[in-house]
């Protein structure tokens, strides 16, 4: 299953947070497309994301947008 959640318009915490409640119902093989804008998101996820050892492809858009690909194995 693909998760997309656009979290451009959100100021950290809220996104960090809601990506943990989506990481929780994320299954084995399942992805999450992230979008952040927010410097403390941008900062906050990837951290969170090696803690956990989560694997992830992080590319930056247009406008200061990172785009996360989270997967989980």
């Amino acid at each position: 299953m693909i998760f997309q959640y656009d979290a451009t318009e959100e100021q950290c915490p809220l996104p960090l947070v809601k990506l943990r409640v989506m990481l929780k119902k994320m299954q084995s093989g399942d992805e999450c497309h992230l979008t952040i804008k927010d410097s403390g998101s941008k900062s906050d996820i990837p951290k969170l994301l090696d803690k956990l050892n989560y694997h992830y492809i992080q590319t930056t858009e247009d406008y200061g947008i990172q785009r996360l690909i989270i997967t989980v194995r």
